[in-house]
């Protein structure tokens, strides 16, 4: 039984990736509409779903691009006539995104009066988009993201202390555009898509102030632990992001072409297929990882015990990001280490799979997407609970085999969760 379910989770999340495909939502979008009035159009961008969505533009406008430039993780082999694909670093910004970021600002301040600038964003643009602003230096600013990452603070956060140590985030790529028309096309990697935090929302108002900001820092206690010309610029406020009801954005379009929610109704309608009963929890979920295992878990015990809130054989399925508080020194994600806190709760309990992956393919700082287990995981490892408590997740399952390895997919949407209950016996 558990051989079936552990089958038909991985098929239930290759339907959420194939509805997050992001060059279907490209084309579908721009053959949709009329580009006839811009005299040139400019494409521009970062994520890591660049690559997918850069071909596809160039599929749908051709000769109509004049010029392109996007900040990719990886691009896969792809190579365009077009539009230059400029492998950066991510989680953490490194040099190779600071020259692309500072030719893709070059490439929207050249545009006119009459052209267009088509920004391609999707998850991890925040990353693969760093364009320190005056006095922080690039090494502080990976400083900077380090702290943030591993303290717990949510992608809201992050992003409020990202766009206001930028020059390009949160609306400023928009403000460098101008006059030019932007039109920017979002693959939502965040929490409740809001458009000003995907991928730090480089073309949208940005709703998050310097004081947001300085804010986060004193909520997770690194004020004094950021480097100093960080609280410097923080703290003089100086050339604040454009705010909502800008007149520069009266030229500019965001428009949202793939999310979580799309991928769980994708997943939902194939684990119906198979025979489950099934309940997707949410799209929206977020906090602690350890703590959202939990609730799963508890959830998951209920259907095989009491028939409640589903009769086996049932699928539950949420997504959404969560944030992983570092206490070890191991290595993992929050994919795997939501599996491993699940794992715990859901020892011995027969005939139910836990699954959860990263709609991009990466967890962490790993080469896996993420984990599955089962009621017997704990029965093949028995050093679970010291494995969480050093954040190692992802030894612990490589030692299992119980890894999700799928390479770069080309989307990123977050993360979808599967537990499966078994009829019983």
């Amino acid at each position: 039984m558990s051989r079936n379910l552990r089958r038909h989770a991985l098929a239930i999340f290759r339907a959420a990736l194939a509805a997050a495909d992001p060059a279907g939502a490209v084309i579908r979008h721009l053959r949709a509409r009329d580009y006839s009035r811009f005299r040139s159009i400019y494409v521009v961008g970062a994520g890591k779903a660049g690559a997918s969505m850069a071909r596809a533009a160039e599929r749908v406008l051709g000769r109509r691009i004049a010029a392109g430039f996007v900040n990719v993780k990886d691009a896969g082999g792809v190579k365009l006539r077009r539009i230059e694909l400029h492998p950066s670093g991510h989680p953490l910004p490194d040099q190779a995104g600071v020259e692309g970021a500072t030719r893709i600002a070059e490439i929207a301040a050249a545009a006119g009066k009459g052209d267009l600038v088509l920004c391609l964003i999707s998850g991890g643009a925040s990353a693969l988009l760093p364009l320190p602003a005056d006095p922080v230096t690039l090494a502080e600013k990976q400083a900077t993201t380090q702290l943030l990452l591993a303290c717990g603070a949510t992608i809201h956060e992050i992003n409020a202390v990202r766009k206001h140590l930028s020059r390009i985030k949160g609306g400023q790529l928009a403000r460098l555009a101008a006059p030019a028309a932007v039109e920017a096309l979002l693959l939502s990697d965040v929490v409740g898509d809001d458009l000003d935090v995907i991928g730090s929302g480089p073309t949208a108002p940005d709703a998050s102030t310097y004081a947001t900001a300085l804010a986060v820092l004193e909520k997770y206690g690194l004020s004094q632990r950021v480097p100093a010309t960080v609280l410097e610029r923080l703290t003089a406020g100086a050339s604040e992001t454009p705010k909502p009801g800008d007149p520069l954005f009266r030229h500019v379009r965001n428009v949202l072409v793939g999310n979580n929610r799309l991928a769980l109704d994708a997943a939902a309608r194939q684990a119906r297929e198979l025979g489950y009963r099934t309940l997707v929890l949410a799209s929206e979920i977020q906090g602690e990882t350890r703590e959202i295992a939990r609730m799963h878990a508890a959830i998951a015990r209920e259907v095989a015990s009491a028939n409640r809130p589903a009769r086996p054989p049932a699928c539950l399925i949420s997504g959404g990001e969560t944030t992983v508080t570092l206490r070890g020194n191991g290595k993992g994600g929050r994919n795997q280490e939501f599996v491993l806190a699940a794992a715990l709760d859901l020892a011995g309990v027969s005939d139910v799979v836990v699954f959860s992956a990263g709609t991009d393919g990466t967890d962490g700082p790993t080469d896996a997407a993420g984990a599955i287990a089962d009621g017997d995981t704990l029965r093949r490892g028995p050093d679970a609970r010291e494995a969480l408590d050093r954040n190692d997740s992802y030894h612990y399952f490589q030692r299992l085999n119980d890894l999700i390895v799928t390479g770069p997919t080309g989307t990123n949407v977050m993360d979808v969760r599967v537990l499966l209950i078994g009829a019983r016996r």
